[in-house]
């Protein structure tokens, strides 16, 4: 058995003819319509927070180690060793790292230059670090004999295929031509060459833009490292989110000092301005919310004056404040309910058909909504989180009873003889 403020509450808002009745509508879709865009707004912001983030940490690592002074680690076993015994590590790999120019034709015709991040690794222990190796859509997993894998946007944007040859230039090689250039009898120096064995799709644009691989071996001949000399030490966690306290347990246990970057620390650009443009995006779309509120306000206020003569008559019959309050309270509340309540619904449903709705509109305007290059992602990913669900819904359902707080505060304090006065 409801309540009779309950009841009452209930019965007046059954759609009827009258106008309070179209406020009331307006002011459920209002609300149902804040919540919804709310809620589809913040979970393609966290999907795209956890796309970026898997993808990067996917190929990345999650910890990279250096030398303090930038020289090269020459006792990198031993290291990869005392690394290994962290419970939390999960794998470690040697890597090379630096800039280079490649040069897609060995012939003077046609070339083409570009600059890359050459990467060297161990095929033998990357794979326990990165998702490179099962990343290959052409090609092989293949870098003995000066083989090379590269980005499908590099492979595109420069015209190559399996099988084709390159030529790559370290920076100390083009100092040398530099040097060569101004002497008549200085000797040539040759590029290395490689054969593009493997093409990858690491689902990051900047990644397939930008990288080359090679083995270790190549990239030290290539970079003229001294003999079993890497730039650093691969790390990957079994929990990502322990890098920073992994980081403090390794910097306290390595032998050598070293320099210690985590993910965070190196892609704090990127999920500081994700971070940033989510919060920014709750508090400005929040004021649909507020717009909401407003019409609930507007819808109370018109509701209290046409039931004066009523409020007088439950007054008279032993009705107290606390009851009238609650009576038009219990309206807001219902407002409340059935806007966030539709308004999720709305959103779920919104956010199932969301990347349908995109090809859609693709093929309409013939324009990419979302391009790659921009945004690293192909679909539109969205991730619907529960602590911020409930944070939108529960500040929208607050929103809308505090909204009727004031109309029905003033109805309760309504006396039963200025309320019948007229009648």
């Amino acid at each position: 058995m409801l309540p009779f403020e309950a009841f009452l509450a209930l019965r007046y808002l059954r759609p009827r003819r009258t106008f309070v009745s179209v406020i009331t509508v307006i002011s459920v879709i209002g609300v149902m319509l804040g919540v919804a865009v709310l809620i589809i707004v913040i979970a393609v912001m966290s999907g795209m927070d956890k796309e970026w983030r898997d993808r990067i940490l996917g190929f990345d690592a999650h910890l990279k180690i250096y030398s303090l002074d930038g020289s090269a680690l020459t006792n990198y076993a031993a290291m990869m060793k005392q690394i290994g015994t962290n419970q939390n590590v999960a794998g470690v790999s040697p890597f090379i790292r630096d800039q280079a120019l490649v040069k897609t034709e060995l012939s003077e015709e046609d070339t083409n230059f570009c600059a890359a991040l050459f990467f060297g690794a161990d095929p033998g222990t990357l794979a326990g670090v990165s998702d490179l190796p099962g990343s290959i859509v052409q090609g092989s997993f293949d870098m003995h004999e000066q083989g090379m894998l590269i980005g499908i946007e590099f492979a595109r944007a420069l015209g190559l295929h399996v099988g084709d040859r390159l030529a790559i230039y370290s920076p100390g090689s083009l100092q040398k031509m530099a040097r060569a250039a101004s002497r008549t009898n200085e000797e040539r120096v040759a590029p290395e060459e490689f054969t593009v064995r493997g093409i990858f799709d690491a689902g990051f644009n900047d990644y397939n833009n930008s990288i080359v691989v090679a083995s270790l071996q190549d990239a030290r001949a290539l970079y003229q490292l001294p003999a079993g000399g890497v730039t650093g030490i691969y790390v990957k966690l079994r929990d990502p989110f322990l890098a920073d306290e992994v980081a403090r347990q390794l910097a306290d246990s390595l032998q050598e000092p070293a320099r210690i970057m985590t993910w965070r620390e190196e892609h704090s650009v990127i999920f500081s301005a994700l971070a940033v443009e989510k919060n920014m995006m709750f508090f400005i779309l929040f004021f649909i919310m507020v717009v909401a509120a407003f019409g609930i306000v507007n819808c109370q206020i018109t509701f209290v004056v046409q039931k004066t003569r009523e409020i007088g008559i439950l007054k008279a019959l032993g009705a107290t404040n606390w009851q009238v309050l609650t009576l038009f309270l219990s309206q807001s509340v219902a407002v409340g309910v059935f806007g966030v309540g539709l308004g999720f619904g709305l959103a779920v449903a919104a956010l199932h058909y969301r990347n349908e709705f995109l090809h859609l509109m693709r093929q309409v305007t013939h324009t990419a909504l979302l391009p790659a290059s921009i945004y690293h992602v192909y679909d539109l990913p969205a991730v619907i989180q529960t602590s911020d669900a409930l944070v939108i819904c529960g500040t929208a359902f607050v929103t809308c009873v505090l909204g009727g707080l004031f109309p029905a505060w003033k109805a309760a304090r309504l006396q039963p003889v200025e309320a019948l006065r007229h009648e």
